[in-house]
């Protein structure tokens, strides 16, 4: 009966060898360069540490246009960095490279002269749990790969980093953008950082910055490590500096080895439970019940996944008022004694007896 042999040897090469009956029909597999690309729809495990790098989640803003402020997150686990207000509005958008539905949009809103001091970014944290393997830090630090698509009504070179939350390690990078209004993908290799504090907890550990604009003061040398925070490479376009000028980026992948492989497609219910381990917002929850006279109304929320740390609660009525919650068609103020990882308790005081529609909304935000 034939069989399939599988052959190794020191060249690093793989021989396979089909034996039949008029001889031995062999296939020879080269040896391997770097990675092997796979495609992540067959199960391989999650390797891509960016979290809804293809822009599908937006819970917050649902594909409306934000002028962010300092350190606002609008796209799920996409935050902003500023110095100055209103230079740029981020939001979802539905152009995008072939194989994705969404992408990030940031649009300048003036034509503003980027101080020393200034900056402009967007940005994705990547918690301390998900990176800890990457073994920065020490002398077994891994080489990563970063690659993304991206698309700007401006041409040149364009500059970004990886830095540590601390702000004392960082790589800038630069990438050049060669037609306007074009898709085009980018790969940056990185050596793994043997020096600094990555931190390994669930806390913000590795940061990546794109730059719509930086000063002197955060640029600085593309491609190498230095012990000083840079958000950016020397000498790269300011997006902020052109009015109505535009930034788009999607496909977004930081993973281990020295080649980029293809984007990682998770499953939509995966990629938002991953991102409401941040933030989530609850629509509507109502509760129907019995009031004994002078006691508290109390409904316990169990959240959809376990959250990065017990989160901030804002509870809402159904119209959007904040503190408020929806009691018999009157608006009485809502609180919430118990909040943890997993759940968290909203309720209400009435005097009244008897049977009560207890309604509301909420937001839970555990983002780093």
């Amino acid at each position: 009966m034939s069989s399939i042999v599988i052959q190794g040897d020191t060249s690093g090469s793989i021989t396979v060898e089909a034996p039949s009956v008029a001889g031995t029909h062999t296939l020879t597999l080269p040896k391997a360069t770097g990675n092997i690309a796979t495609d992540a729809t067959v199960g391989l495990g999650t390797k891509n540490l960016v979290l809804n790098g293809d822009m599908r989640i937006d819970q917050r803003n649902a594909g409306a246009s934000v002028t962010p402020t300092n350190s606002q997150y609008h796209i799920d686990r996409w935050r902003a960095y500023l110095t100055q207000a209103s230079k740029y509005t981020v939001q979802q958008s539905t152009t995008a490279p072939s194989g994705f539905n969404y992408s990030l949009l940031a649009t300048s809103s003036s034509a503003y002269t980027v101080g020393a001091s200034d900056y402009f970014l967007l940005a994705q944290p990547i918690e301390g749990l998900n990176s800890a393997h990457l073994a920065w830090g020490t002398s077994a630090a891994k080489t990563v790969t970063l690659s993304f698509w991206v698309r700007s009504s401006l041409t040149g070179t364009f500059g970004g980093a990886v830095g540590n939350a601390a702000g004392n390690r960082s790589y800038p990078y630069s990438y050049t953008i060669s037609s306007a209004d074009t898709w085009e993908k980018k790969t940056i290799t990185i050596s793994g950082d043997t020096s600094g504090t990555w931190v390994t907890t669930n806390a913000s550990s590795v940061v990546i910055y794109w730059s719509l604009g930086s000063g002197s003061s955060s640029s600085g040398t593309a491609g190498a490590w230095s012990g000083t925070y840079y958000d950016s490479a020397t000498g790269a376009t300011s997006v902020v500096g052109t009015n109505g000028a535009t930034l788009y980026i999607t496909g977004v992948q930081l993973e281990v080895g020295e080649n980029a492989t293809p984007f990682e497609n998770r499953m939509y219910s995966q990629e938002l439970a991953m991102c409401q381990r941040y933030y989530f917002f609850q629509d509507q929850v109502q509760f129907i019940g019995y009031q004994p006279s002078g006691q508290l109304f109390a409904v316990m929320n169990y959240f959809p996944i376990s959250m990065r740390a017990s989160p901030t609660l804002t509870v809402f009525d159904y119209a959007g008022a904040s503190g408020k919650v929806f009691l018999n068609a009157n608006n009485v103020t809502g609180y919430i004694d118990i909040s943890q990882k997993n759940s968290c308790r909203v309720y209400a005081a009435t005097t009244t007896t008897g049977s009560q529609t207890f309604g509301y909304t909420f937001k839970a935000d555990a983002e780093i």
